[in-house]
């Protein structure tokens, strides 16, 4: 198969969007899509400082890297989250955030959970009894609560994190199965700053594949850690993507339809559900000052107080 733009050989089949091209333009056709993505739904400026949430993963670095080379400025944030089980993922992870970062001369903010709350994420799991056994709950919550504090604090007008069209749509599934009207009208390629003090979100690679995300890094040569987290097997965000992925095979473009359609019900007021989803009173937690709806600590600075009372 030949690339649509020069009729060298294809390096890369979207069957979704019909279209082939070799690395050459691939690597200039993600950006350039990129761009417009941030453009279309106004994400943010060449003039604002941006702060991308970087796991050690194809998505996130591939996100940073597509940014400096349009222009933005933009610094990593990596989080570790003290995940060693077996693989060593978040030591491996932040070996390779930082390899990166050092290559490309860029900023890396790095947080240890462990050495900043005396705790790692399984550990705060244990401790907390949150997530029935698994870390998830309490890693997602330490880790909007960490990026939407770094970013308060160090000056940055947006928080760029670098989910994609698969996990956009195992998202949406999940929500429309459950008919979870308040998330449903909360997702979506931007989620705007609030006046609670919660940093304005964005995800520019929402309309890419997975499949493409993997194709940048390669051609790219990123190198990026291939395992996911010990914990994600067997979860509900990954039975969804298989599920997906079936309907993608027999459908190509599915999961794309899927998630542009929704976003236009929503943009048109369209999607049958609750519009008027009562809106939570932010207050500053007396702790960390992070808003929180909560009567008195925010859920984080709560769970971290419980840890510290168990293990005294």
């Amino acid at each position: 198969m030949k690339c649509r733009k020069c009729e060298n050989k294809a390096s890369i089949h979207m069957r979704q969007h019909k279209l082939a091209l070799c690395k050459e333009h691939y690597l200039e056709w993600i950006p350039e899509q990129t761009e417009r993505f941030i453009k279309k739904y106004q994400m943010f400026t060449h003039e604002e400082k941006i702060l991308v949430a970087i796991s050690g993963g194809k998505d996130s670095l591939s996100l940073w890297d597509i940014l400096v080379k349009l222009g933005y400025q933009a610094d990593g944030l990596y989080l570790g989250l003290g995940i060693d089980s077996g693989i060593n993922y978040s030591h491996e992870s932040q070996r390779l955030a930082e390899k990166y970062a050092n290559e490309n001369n860029l900023k890396l903010h790095v947080v240890d959970i462990e050495k900043e709350y005396g705790q790692s994420i399984p550990v705060l799991a244990e401790i907390s009894h949150r997530g029935y056994g698994r870390p998830c709950a309490v890693c997602g919550l330490a880790k909007r609560h960490e990026m939407n504090r770094i970013a308060r604090d160090l000056g940055y007008d947006v928080l760029a994190t670098g989910h994609n069209l698969d996990d956009e749509a195992a998202v949406l599934f999940g929500n429309t199965l459950n008919w979870s009207s308040g998330f449903l009208l909360r997702q979506g390629p931007v989620l705007p700053a609030s006046s609670g003090g919660l940093a304005r979100k964005v995800k520019p690679l929402c309309r890419f594949y997975e499949r493409e995300m993997t194709a940048y890094a390669i051609m790219r040569g990123i190198e990026y850690i291939y395992e996911e987290c010990p914990f994600a097997d067997g979860s509900q965000s990954i039975f969804y993507k298989e599920m997906l992925n079936q309907l993608e095979t027999v459908r190509p473009g599915a999961k794309l339809i899927f998630y542009l359609n929704f976003l236009e019900a929503k943009k048109s007021g369209n999607l049958f559900v609750e519009k008027n989803v009562e809106q939570q009173n932010l207050h500053p937690c007396p702790k960390c000052g992070q808003p929180t709806s909560t009567p008195d600590l925010c859920s984080f600075c709560r769970m971290i107080e419980k840890a510290r009372a168990e293990i005294a």
